[in-house]
């Protein structure tokens, strides 16, 4: 095609200028012939590329109708070839002037562009070549490509401009769309894993009157009917344990959170998340759990527990270590907060290998513990680690350890230094559980706008009585970046948040 010459983004102005017009003007003629391509409303496509080749047979004519996008054009007088793309790949298609007509293939060599989507019709063969192909005997355009596509060798690879315009990056690289369809089905299989376990889906609300369930900075709308601002829910957290008081033993939802945060290749403000909570269960149940699901969906959907991620080689064959906080820290700065007893040696022990806490922290024990890990030894989990009992003073929602009160019955999975998911045995305590909330009311007044707030109807939730549970919180897109061995959340966020382009 002689307009698959340049990118379309960085053409200059005025060849683009041209090429814009040519598209056009094919159009205007096929138009004044009476074969305006867009109004057509269907095609009787019955089959894909990929399948056509795997099951193709020498003795058995076959004959289909395929349907995609031009992706080149091969003319050779009488005959052509065309590449065409659908959903599951290319397909070779002959055309032959002779079959489909002298006035169709006219239209397609004068009028035609890569990037139209036609359909054809014909019988599938295997060329002198040996490339099973499909021989043209009625072709049809379908849609006219009004703007051309990237050039072909170079695809579409400013980073930027693929986030933009997805669609783009979908039509030029194929291992953007492998990216998406393993995202699909690592969500089927997340479904599939915990209906056959007895959970029940479920919806929560979105917008809500408070901000709860995690310590982040929530979006704030306006409800104009009731004249009240409303928070994008930040997590799925109080709405699902509500559900356990009344009596629905296990429940989850996957769905969208929003957190008016930071951008970077762990963060998009919208992410998708899976919560799920189970009566008469603790965080080691969690744990088995969560184990059993990562590790399952690798082999079913890569065929095996190893996978590369960020450059590092990843074993997840269950049987992943667990290892407190505090022991983790004991192992990679020596520092063993297990024999500091009080908040002001705590903070000094920090401070003494360079970590400060933050401004708006409680200079606790535990807050010093948790800074140190954060700082120092999360970076250094490569292999698949939980990291459990966390301090009290950053666990407001979860069960203390009965052997030490300062710590909760919570983990965190880390795989190459990515937080994967967050559980907890569930604090069912009323009395306890506002204590906390209190906690965070204070520091939500002293300028900490990711502390949580009050949450007085699910203190009286609590007060009904909420059975012994385990709550597990996992990020799906973390997930999904180590399953396809992506660097960026971006790469597996179909449409992630960008920055408007200046007008």
């Amino acid at each position: 095609m002689s307009d698959n010459r340049n990118d379309a983004q960085q053409a200059p102005e005025q060849e683009l200028g041209e090429l814009l017009q040519i598209r056009r003007d094919k159009l205007a003629r096929l138009r004044e012939a009476g074969r305006d391509p867009f109004e057509i409303t269907k095609c009787p496509r019955d089959a894909f590329a990929e399948e056509i080749r795997e099951s193709f047979d020498e003795n058995t004519e076959r004959h289909v109708c395929i349907a995609g996008r031009v992706m080149s054009r091969r003319d050779m007088g009488k005959a052509s070839f065309l590449d065409v793309h659908d959903k599951t790949g290319r397909m070779q298609v002959y055309v032959k002037i002779d079959e489909v007509g002298e006035d169709v293939y006219r239209e397609m060599k004068e009028c035609w562009d890569v990037g139209d989507i036609v359909s054809v019709e014909g019988f599938v063969f295997r060329t002198r070549r040996g490339e099973i192909s499909v021989h043209a005997q009625k072709l049809t355009l379908l849609s006219k490509s009004l703007l051309p596509l990237p050039e072909k060798f170079h695809g579409l690879k400013d980073t930027e401009l693929r986030y933009r315009q997805r669609y783009v990056d979908l039509i030029m690289n194929p291992e953007v769309k492998r990216n998406f369809v393993l995202r699909s089905q690592f969500i089927k299989h997340v479904r599939d894993f915990l209906d056959a376990r007895g959970y029940m889906e479920v919806e929560t609300p979105v917008l809500n009157t408070i901000s709860g369930g995690a310590t982040a900075r929530p979006f704030i709308t306006h409800h104009n009917t009731l004249d009240i601002d409303m928070y994008m829910r930040i997590a799925t957290e109080l709405p699902l344990k509500r559900l356990i008081v009344g009596g629905l033993d296990r429940v989850y939802e996957l769905g969208r959170i929003f957190r008016n945060e930071g951008m970077d290749p762990k963060h998009n403000p919208e992410f998708t998340t899976v919560e799920l909570y189970e009566a008469f269960a603790d965080f080691n149940d969690m744990m088995d759990l969560f184990e059993e699901l990562l590790s399952s969906a690798a082999q079913k959907l890569l065929g095996t527990y190893q996978v590369e991620w960020q450059g590092e080689q990843i074993d997840l064959t269950p049987g992943w270590p667990r290892l407190p906080m505090h022991e983790a820290v004991k192992q990679y700065t020596g520092l063993d907060f297990m024999a500091i007893t009080s908040d002001g040696e705590a903070v000094a022990a920090a401070k003494s290998i360079g970590v400060e806490l933050p401004e708006t922290a409680d200079k606790t024990w535990g807050n010093a513990l948790y800074e140190v890990f954060d700082q120092r030894v999360e970076e250094k989990l490569i292999q698949p680690t939980f990291i459990t009992m966390h301090p009290v003073d950053v666990s407001p929602l979860a069960k203390r350890c009965a052997k030490d009160p300062r710590l909760t019955e919570r983990f965190e999975l880390f795989i190459c230094h990515s937080e994967m998911g967050n559980a907890f045995s569930e604090l069912n305590d009323p009395i306890d559980q506002r204590g906390r909330f209190q906690k965070q009311v204070e520091l939500r007044a002293k300028g900490d706008d990711e502390a949580g707030m009050m949450d007085e109807d699910f203190l009286t939730a609590l007060e009904y009585g909420m059975p012994p549970t385990g709550g597990l919180g996992i990020g799906i897109d973390r997930c999904v970046m180590l399953l396809t061995n992506s660097d960026s959340i971006r790469e597996v966020i179909l449409f992630p948040t960008m920055k408007p382009l200046d007008k």
